[in-house]
């Protein structure tokens, strides 16, 4: 009996992104695509945050919540909330 490849993503991760959902519906639709390009596009313009705040030069600058953004990709467009920083100083490089 030939063995079963390893899936990409496991199938616990992807139970917990379809959520008792349709998968069908949701590979149809592009939601659950949207859904995990805002995640990753999230991450990442934290992560540019936390290092723009590493700067010994921004030593006094802090968080100061979020702003929206509308991105358009292949599959429609997404909201992406958009870490500022107090002194305004935050050029994400990502978007």
């Amino acid at each position: 009996m030939a063995r079963r490849k390893a899936p990409a993503i496991p199938d616990d991760l992807l139970d917990q992104l379809l959520a008792g959902g349709d998968a069908a519906v949701a590979l149809n639709s592009g939601e659950l695509v949207n859904a995990l390009k805002k995640a990753l596009a999230e991450r990442a313009l934290n992560a540019e945050m936390d290092f723009h705040l590493g700067d010994e030069a921004e030593a006094d600058n802090t968080r100061n919540g979020y702003g929206r953004k509308t991105v358009s990709t292949a599959t429609g467009k997404i909201e992406i909330d958009v870490p500022r920083d107090r002194a305004g100083s935050f050029d994400p490089q990502l978007i």
